[in-house]
């Protein structure tokens, strides 16, 4: 081999190490993106997706999120329904799913409070007073009043407690529209389908097709609490560091704008 071909294929040989040194000096790690699928309260949609965006953007992770009912999502959580967090709208559907064994007891916190109104279409929004004895039969007349099913929906049982307490119940349990979540029966006075109905203060603020015009006294009811805790079936590796998110400063504004309350 003369010397003129042996310097090309040492010249060539080169090269093409370098391009693969390059290539590798440069190169960037891919790690693997991780999900953590969440069930959680109807009436947190707007301000946990927006606070999930927020958790994707820092971690690079995913959330996956199925909203309904609390008594729903117990439910298919008790009957093996895939997911690495619980967020329920009361204690008593956390305290159900904790009796079945299904979560972690030392990840359980309670997250968050809210506040139970009244609300009415947006264009005939008149303010109400909430107080014993006031005529809610009178102001629903014909219609129905909205609200979460009573046996079963947080914001419905919660509801019929005050309206028990107000001394209001009797006069009108026979003018219910018992809805499947809190949400559902938000639709149903944003549509105009019902003249009045109950829900928590952020589903009125999720809605501009409704108005608040009056709020439940605070001592009418039980504390509006939401508790979460990682399932104990949660094969995430990500489930606890978006738990710390969700309990963070930095999650804190985007429950706040839609009107709860930060629990510490």
């Amino acid at each position: 081999m003369n010397v003129l071909r042996r310097n090309l294929i040492r010249t060539t040989v080169a090269a093409v190490a370098g391009v693969w040194l390059a290539t590798v000096g440069v190169a960037t790690p891919v790690f693997a993106q991780e999900k953590v699928t969440v069930f959680a309260a109807a009436s947190m949609k707007n301000a946990l997706d927006a606070a999930n965006a927020e958790w994707t953007k820092q971690s690079g992770n995913k959330t996956t999120v199925s909203y309904a009912a609390s008594s729903a999502l117990a439910k298919q959580i008790e009957g093996g329904a895939p997911a690495d967090l619980f967020i329920s709208a009361d204690l008593a559907w956390m305290d159900y799913v904790a009796g079945k064994k299904l979560i972690k007891e030392d990840t359980r916190t309670n997250l968050l409070g809210n506040r139970l109104v009244l609300v009415a279409p947006a264009d005939k929004a008149t303010p109400v007073e909430i107080k014993q004895g006031f005529d809610l039969a009178k102001l629903v007349g014909d219609g129905k009043l909205a609200m979460g099913a009573v046996d079963s929906v947080p914001a419905g049982k919660y509801g019929k407690a005050a309206l028990e307490k107000l001394g209001v119940w009797s006069s009108v349990e026979g003018k219910v529209a018992g809805a499947e979540s809190v949400r559902a029966a938000l639709v149903l006075v944003s549509r105009g389908e019902a003249p009045y109905g109950i829900v928590y203060q952020t589903d009125a603020a999720a809605d501009q097709g409704v108005k608040i015009v009056g709020s439940f006294p605070q001592e009418s009811h039980e504390p509006i609490i939401y508790p979460v805790a990682i399932l104990s079936e949660s094969k995430s590796p990500a489930a606890a560091a978006y738990l710390d998110f969700l309990k963070s400063a930095k999650a804190a504004p985007f429950f706040e704008k839609q009107g709860f309350t930060i629990l510490k």
